[in-house]
């Protein structure tokens, strides 16, 4: 009896076969929900701060429950910004470039994963390089080539690149697509070919379904990267379209401008809840974004490999 009554307490704790204990269990959602914490944080705190009063910013005992809800700062950072045009811009800059590289890299990772060819070693070594030396060191004569082409300052100074698979990190893209068509069963191309099905017609109807998961993956970083980027995206388009996280960057000398010192009241200076709540308007496309796409996104990661960036 006091057997078998140890036998189950030890199986309840630790766990059997079908099962993994209670230790096992509060151990692990303790460990998820400190790593949530960790990256929730930064965001909880941006935004309860965006809400607060200038009374409430410097009042040390309002922390995370403001005294009043007060809108007020992102009425301020909407109009800074120029939100409704930026926004557009901003989703144009980040979706055009990235449904096209997520394309073409998709393209190009099969074509080496399932043709051989002369060079083509050299070709995947080649894709590597592009991926490990930095864009930093290969700006000024890109500016310089697209100037001549008079490129610079419209949206096909993003286009081109990514149409001929040298978009943001697109290296990294033709590297998941090439894997993923690497694994795929050669089985199922001798089939359609038997079935009289052109190259093409086997990467739309073969290819294409079984890289779903690595299509949604790519798409999602893509338009991250170019939504954050802000180095490239300066030199390429000049100013001649501006986006969120470009505006976000002169942020103060924007507000500034609608807002001059010493003509406003202390409602309108300039304050951390104001900053914070541009930051939060410059982000919060990306979290909604993750939001509708999460349950897509968490499978497509699990049978790609990509544990994130």
């Amino acid at each position: 009896m006091n057997r078998d009554l140890r036998a189950y307490w030890t199986s309840v704790l630790f766990g059997n076969r079908t099962s993994y204990g209670v230790v096992f269990t509060v151990v692990l959602y303790a460990l998820l929900i400190a790593i949530g914490f960790v990256y929730l944080y930064p965001l909880l705190f941006m935004f309860v701060t965006s809400l607060k009063t200038p009374d409430d910013l410097l009042n040390p005992m309002v922390q995370w429950i403001p005294t009043e809800f007060y809108p007020g700062n992102y009425e301020k950072a909407l109009r800074v910004l120029d939100y409704p045009a930026k926004l557009l811009a901003s989703i144009t800059v980040a979706a055009v470039p990235s449904v096209i590289q997520t394309a073409v890299c998709s393209v190009i990772g099969y074509g080496l994963a399932r043709y051989n060819f002369p060079g083509k070693n050299l070709m995947i070594g080649l894709v590597l390089a592009t991926f490990i030396i930095p864009a930093q060191s290969t700006v000024i004569p890109q500016m310089l080539t697209f100037k001549d082409l008079g490129l610079l300052g419209n949206l096909s100074s993003l286009v081109l690149p990514a149409l001929a698979g040298q978009g943001f990190n697109s290296a990294i893209f033709i590297l998941i697509f090439y894997q993923t068509f690497l694994a795929l069963p050669k089985v199922l191309e001798e089939a359609a070919r038997l079935d009289g099905a052109s190259d093409l017609k086997i990467f739309l109807t073969v290819g294409l379904p079984a890289a779903a998961p690595s299509y949604i993956v790519a798409i999602i970083f893509s338009v991250v990267w170019y939504w954050n980027e802000t180095y490239l995206t300066v030199i390429f388009l000049e100013g001649g379209i501006q986006t969120l996280p470009m505006q976000l960057s002169k942020f103060v000398q924007a507000y500034e401008n609608l807002y001059p010192p010493g003509t406003v009241n202390v409602l309108d200076r300039l304050n951390e809840a104001v900053k914070l709540a541009g930051t939060f308007l410059n982000i919060l496309p990306l979290l909604v974004m993750y939001f509708v796409m999460q349950r897509w996104f968490v499978e497509s990661v699990e049978r790609t490999g990509i544990t994130g960036e």
